[in-house]
């Protein structure tokens, strides 16, 4: 089983969480860590660890989802995941958003964490949209 770590700045990660929760009800497989001023980047790093170490309980990875590539949060969360002695493996994901956390549902049972973080990847690719005018009104009817 994976489990995922949203590591984001600011509480970016926690309102995810709190809005899928609204969606999904609980996540168990999910948490949080968010860069704050407050702690800063020392701070983080002892933050990241401590839900890392959590996240790794009974797992067969821990994939980690980052606001955005190379900012703190994917910097730390890589420096973990490329060590070689990290167990359970981690693999890092930039440009969380909601239907990628909702996505982490359909994945979870996954063993390889490198292939959880392709598939989150390609489950989430079709949900980025822009939107356009429709030739024919819609109903709200699902």
């Amino acid at each position: 089983m994976i489990h995922f770590i949203v590591a984001t700045h600011g509480p970016l990660a926690d309102a995810l969480l709190a809005s899928g929760r609204m969606v999904y009800g609980d996540l168990p497989c999910v948490q949080a860590v968010c860069l704050t001023e407050q702690a800063g980047i020392e701070g983080f790093r002892r933050d990241f660890a401590a839900t890392l170490q959590a996240a790794s309980a009974n797992a067969d990875g821990v994939l980690v989802l980052c606001d955005m590539q190379s900012g703190t949060p994917w910097n730390v969360a890589c420096e973990v995941a490329f060590n070689p002695h990290t167990q359970p493996p981690v693999a890092v994901v930039a440009g969380v958003n909601f239907p990628m956390l909702l996505q982490t549902d359909d994945i979870m049972m996954t063993r390889d964490v490198h292939h959880a973080a392709a598939q989150i990847i390609e489950l989430t690719l079709p949900t980025l949209i822009q939107a356009k005018p429709a030739d024919s009104a819609q109903t709200d009817d699902f």
